[in-house]
C-alpha cells in the first residue's frame, strides 16, 4: 500500500473523528491541550508571583539569568524519563505525573525570566510616580508593573506553551498519553505500514502549534495596555 493510500485509509476510519474514542483526533487533541494548559497554569502560579516580587525589589538578577540557561539546557525526554522513574518508585500514576511534572519544569524558566525582565525594564520614574500618589508596594506590583510588563510576560508564556505542545508528543513514548504524539509512536511501531499515521500525527501537532501560536499573538495584542501599545507603535514608526 502506498503512502497516500495509507494516509487516506487512516483518515477515512470513522474512529479517527470521535471525541470519546482514544483513537480519535479530537480526543487526542483535547488530551494534548489539557496537559499543555495545566502545566502552563501550574508553572505560572509557581513562578510569576516570585519573579514579580524579585523584580520589584531588584533582586534575583542572577537567578533570572540562570533560569535562561537552565531552560535551554534541560533535555525534555530526559526529564520525562527521570520523573517516570520517580513516579514508579513512589507508586504514582505513571500515565499522568511524569509528563505533567516534566512539562511544568520546562515551562518555568521562560515564564520566570520574561516576567522578571518585563518588570525590570520599566522606567523607575513611573514606579516612583505611583509610589508618590500613595500606592503601596503590592499595589504597584499588581496594578502597575504587572500590566505594563504583560507583553513581555505573555511572550514568555507563548514560548513556553509552544515548547509544551512539542514536549507532550514525546510523552507518548513512556505512557499511553501523549496526545497527538500517540499517533507518531504507534506509527513507528507498525514500521513501513505506519507511515500514513506518522505523517497524520505530525501534521496534526504542527497545525495545533500554529493555531495556538496565533491565539497567543492575539491575546498579547488584546492584553497590552492601550497607552503602551501606542508608545510601541510610535517607536516602530
Amino acid at each position: 500500500m502506498s503512502f497516500l493510500d495509507q494516509l487516506n485509509a487512516w483518515l477515512a476510519d470513522p474512529h479517527r473523528w470521535s471525541w470519546t474514542d482514544k483513537a480519535g483526533i479530537p480526543y487526542r487533541t483535547l488530551e494534548h491541550l489539557r496537559f499543555s494548559l495545566l502545566a502552563l497554569v501550574i508553572a505560572a502560579v509557581l513562578t510569576i508571583p516570585a519573579a514579580l516580587w524579585l523584580a520589584h525589589y531588584r533582586r534575583g538578577a542572577f537567578l533570572a539569568s540562570s533560569a535562561v540557561n537552565i531552560g535551554r539546557a534541560i533535555p525534555s525526554f530526559g526529564l520525562i524519563i527521570l520523573f517516570w522513574f520517580l513516579a514508579s518508585r513512589w507508586e504514582l500514576d505513571t500515565t499522568f505525573w511524569p509528563l505533567l511534572l516534566a512539562l511544568v519544569a520546562l515551562a518555568m524558566p521562560p515564564l520566570f525570566t520574561n516576567t522578571y525582565a518585563g518588570v525590570v525594564s520599566l522606567e523607575q520614574e513611573t514606579v516612583d510616580a505611583a509610589r508618590g500618589t500613595g500606592y503601596r508596594e503590592w499595589q504597584i506590583m499588581v496594578r502597575l508593573e504587572l500590566p505594563l510588563a504583560s507583553p513581555v510576560l505573555l511572550a514568555g508564556a507563548r514560548v513556553a506553551f509552544l515548547q509544551l505542545i512539542a514536549t507532550v508528543a514525546i510523552g507518548a513514548i513512556v505512557n499511553d498519553g501523549g496526545g497527538l504524539g500517540r499517533y507518531i509512536v504507534d506509527g513507528f511501531a507498525l514500521g513501513a505500514s505506519g507511515y500514513g499515521e506518522i505523517f497524520a500525527g505530525g501534521l496534526a501537532a504542527v497545525i495545533l502549534a500554529l493555531v495556538c501560536d496565533g491565539l497567543f499573538a492575539l491575546i498579547t495584542r488584546v492584553a497590552t495596555p492601550r497607552g503602551l501599545a501606542l508608545q510601541n507603535a510610535r517607536r516602530e514608526s
